[in-house]
């Protein structure tokens, strides 16, 4: 039986991501690298899993280890057996935070991203690794960054973009055979609106619902550039059926919506879905953070002010390999204003027990 190693259960994407991939893989078993902190929520998770997808029972099982330590921290017995049978593997464990200090940030998504690629260096039946980078590798720069682009000569807006930036590059200087993912700001489920945290867009909502209205509301910048949301249903499907194909081996894909609303526009919707009305004040992108520097002004807002650089950025993502090897599984992403509504929706009902966390 094929066996796959799955790193950053049971994190928001990976708890919908694992089950998917018990589906279209009926004939492999899985393996979920956890740390010794995280084996409780991890065993609950397993065990929600079972009981929403029955075929799945007994299939996904765990392990216990740290990619930030050499060989993963696994027990001499676990390190053996994962070598001798492992044939692919899905990397998600990151932190993916815009704050993130740089130490953190280099420890866990850099040093732990080079731990993973070493250990599966060791094993001899290996056939891919799958690796969840971001868009924002990008960093700082414009116009159209291509699936086919990583090194432009881009600085970088934070910490968390330069350190994902060094764990791609750790994935391609590993000579592994790997498939490259690379989601934009990924929100919640476009059917139920569901989700783990609140941040991106939801930073938006948030400042809006705590205006009075009419009143005013801050424009950074032109409003022109645009903001590229992803539901995660969307991510989760593209994510299980591009891993799935044999062709996607060696590819790098942007799971982005190839046709994103400005930032405005984004604005607008959702202040369309509070009911509120408010007239745009022009602000200099510097000026506002300049505002938002303050740590009690971001406490008030629960809004980190790394957010703001991505209110008025001219960087497009091209889509054109994940658009078309998609539509050969008719999948699509879907445009925001066709389920804006149920995020909003979900955003009202939850604000006060659902966790404030970073871009994905």
């Amino acid at each position: 039986m094929a066996a796959v190693l799955f790193t950053g259960f049971p994190g928001f994407i990976g708890m919908r991501l694992l089950p998917r991939l018990m589906e279209l893989q009926p004939e492999a078993s899985f393996r979920c690298l956890v740390q010794p902190r995280f084996l409780e929520a991890a065993r609950a998770g397993l065990a929600e899993i079972e009981k929403t997808h029955p075929a799945t029972g007994g299939r996904a099982g765990i392990v216990t280890g740290d990619i930030t330590v050499p060989g993963l921290g696994l027990a001499e017995a676990d390190a053996r057996a994962l070598k001798a049978d492992l044939t692919s593997a899905h990397h998600l464990a990151a932190v993916y935070d815009l704050a993130v200090a740089r130490d953190l940030g280099m420890k866990v998504n850099v040093e732990g991203t080079r731990n993973v690629v070493r250990f599966l260096a060791e094993c001899g039946r290996l056939e891919r690794l799958h690796y969840v980078s971001t868009c924002y590798v990008s960093g700082t720069s414009t116009g159209v960054f291509r699936e086919t682009d990583l090194d432009v000569g881009q600085s970088f807006k934070n910490h968390y973009e330069e350190t994902k930036y060094l764990a791609e590059v750790e994935v391609v200087r590993s000579g592994l055979p790997a498939t490259v993912y690379r989601p934009s700001i990924v929100v919640g489920d476009s059917r139920t609106g569901e989700t783990g945290k609140f941040d991106g867009p939801y930073f938006t909502l948030s400042a809006m619902e705590r205006l009075p209205s009419p009143g005013v509301f801050f424009r950074i910048g032109s409003g022109r550039n645009p903001a590229n949301v992803v539901p995660v249903d969307f991510v989760t499907e593209a994510l299980a059926r591009l891993s799935t194909s044999p062709a996607s081996r060696g590819l790098t894909y942007h799971l982005a919506d190839p046709a994103p609303l400005s930032v405005f526009e984004v604005g607008q919707l959702f202040a369309r879905e509070l009911g509120k009305r408010f007239v745009y004040l022009p602000v200099p992108k510097a000026v506002a953070k300049a505002l938002f520097a303050p740590a009690p002004v971001q406490r008030l807002f629960g809004m980190p002010v790394q957010t703001l650089d991505y209110f008025d950025h001219p960087c497009r993502y091209d889509t054109a390999l994940a658009t078309r090897d998609l539509a050969a599984a008719r999948i699509a992403c879907p445009p925001l204003p066709s389920y804006v509504a149920r995020l909003v929706e979900f955003y009202r009902a939850h604000r006060d027990g659902v966790r404030r966390s970073a871009m994905v």
